[in-house]
């Protein structure tokens, strides 16, 4: 019987609503989000601090935008690595795992641990990346993930030593996995070629990335050294964040690391979360096929208008780059992101289109108080910038959610470490069960 003749996608909507006005009535917390829009309190890490707004009186007041590592603010990590010229997104791995950041020795012994898992196990690109490859990477690396466990005889042991091994890991190897599963998707699907460097030992993060990327392996310092800077804008975002939740959801429920890092994967690659860069990068590209002269601030906010009105794009009437979970005034991320952006794009094709994206940030508040009658505060988010920053070191699209997720591990990482020595017990909320008792009926009956 065909699946088509099924009433299961007939009534697919019909089975599935709950009406509003239930959350309403039993107070649910949807999403985990009270009504003006602040998380639920879940749980307590030392990892990370998000700060959008500040409780005054029992209300949210919003405020500038921080990010905190380890106590440590994001804005004074990365300057001085950036003015030093030299990479910061193994330090900052090395401050999440570690709780502090590394002496010059701690760091070189942290890189040479990094640099002997980069090798993957015999045959793992042609069985488990090329055959079968995806259409879409980050599932490609989730997959790789939960063949990397087949290959570990230790992979249900949960002692500091093995946690810490498989951390390492999958830091290491899951850039290779997705410079990989980019190029086994252009030979399957798009009659490209498959190109499979091998790595270069002693190079960082970001260089290997590049040097596997590039087909003649080329790149320059200030390439790879802005690439280190995305990677370390994405490093670690909360415990609050769906991804970093989701892993330590599944950490909760004492399962593997292999298994936990998949689920996170599978989190983060969804259109809410970090596969909305995917979306901005479309939007802006809807906003220029559009909008005849993008200088034209009439125009412009016309457009925007119709896409607040669902007019237009996907209908959404989501101006996507804008606005955020926790943030409010600023996002810490994008304002740096922003500043590489416009330090790359200065005297190049690139200005008029950061003149573009800096239009949409300074026009879509007004927009959405004129439309929606919203007086919450909206701000740009990292996604913004991050994709006109990764079009601009020449990365592909396919790979802009997968650099995400390769720089997003060491979060994933440390809330699974806190979660496993802290949590001690199964994440399990509580959901209200609506309906009515029903008496069964023979299948004669029915």
């Amino acid at each position: 019987m065909l699946i088509g003749k099924l009433p299961l996608i007939d009534e697919f909507e019909n089975v599935n609503t709950i009406a509003p006005e239930s959350y309403q009535r039993f107070d649910v917390k949807r999403g985990l989000r009270n009504e003006d829009g602040t998380g639920v309190i879940a749980g307590i890490t030392n990892i990370a601090d998000v700060h959008g707004y500040s409780m005054v009186d029992g209300v949210a007041v919003p405020s500038k935008g921080r990010l905190t590592l380890r106590g440590y603010d994001i804005e004074d990590l990365l300057s001085p690595a950036f003015q030093e010229q030299r990479f910061c997104f193994e330090e900052l791995c090395y401050l999440l795992l570690s709780g502090e950041l590394p002496t010059t020795e701690e760091l070189r012994d942290f890189n040479s641990a990094l640099d002997g898992e980069r090798e993957l196990p015999d045959g793992f690109t042609a069985d488990y990346i090329m055959n079968p490859a995806t259409p879409d990477i980050s599932n490609c690396l989730a997959r790789s993930i939960l063949m990397l466990y087949a290959d570990d005889p230790r992979a249900e042991d949960r002692s500091p030593d093995h946690e810490v091994r498989v951390a390492i890991s999958m830091i290491s190897r899951l850039p290779r996995i997705a410079v990989l599963a980019y190029y086994a998707k252009q030979a399957s699907f798009h009659q490209g070629s498959m190109i499979m460097h091998r790595f270069v030992p002693g190079q960082r993060t970001a260089e290997t990335f590049l040097s596997m990327l590039r087909p003649n392996r080329e790149f320059t310092q200030e390439e790879a050294l802005m690439l280190d800077i995305m990677l370390s804008l994405h490093i670690e975002h909360g415990g609050g964040n769906n991804s970093t939740f989701a892993a330590r959801v599944i950490t909760s429920a004492d399962t593997d690391a292999y298994s936990a890092y998949a689920a996170a994967i599978g989190s983060l690659k969804g259109y809410r979360h970090g596969g909305a860069n995917a979306k901005v990068l479309d939007m802006q590209n809807d906003i220029k096929k559009n909008v005849h002269n993008w200088s034209n601030e009439d125009e412009l906010v016309d457009y925007l208008r119709r896409i607040v009105n669902k007019e237009v794009f996907d209908k959404s009437g989501l101006i996507y780059g804008m606005g955020h979970a926790v943030y409010t005034l600023s996002d810490p991320r994008a304002e740096i992101c922003k500043e590489f952006a416009r330090h790359l794009a200065q005297n190049t094709e690139f200005e008029p289109e950061l003149k573009l994206l800096e239009d949409i940030e300074r026009l879509s508040p007004d927009i959405f108080a004129s439309v929606k009658g919203s007086v919450k505060p909206l701000c740009a988010n990292i996604d913004m910038y991050s994709g006109f920053v990764y079009r601009m070191l020449g990365i592909p699209v396919d790979l802009i959610t997968p650099l995400f997720i390769c720089a997003r591990m060491p979060g994933w990482i440390a809330h699974r470490f806190e979660e496993i020595v802290s949590g001690k017990r199964i994440i399990r909320p509580a959901y209200k069960t609506l309906g009515k008792t029903r008496c069964y009926q023979t299948l004669t009956e029915r």
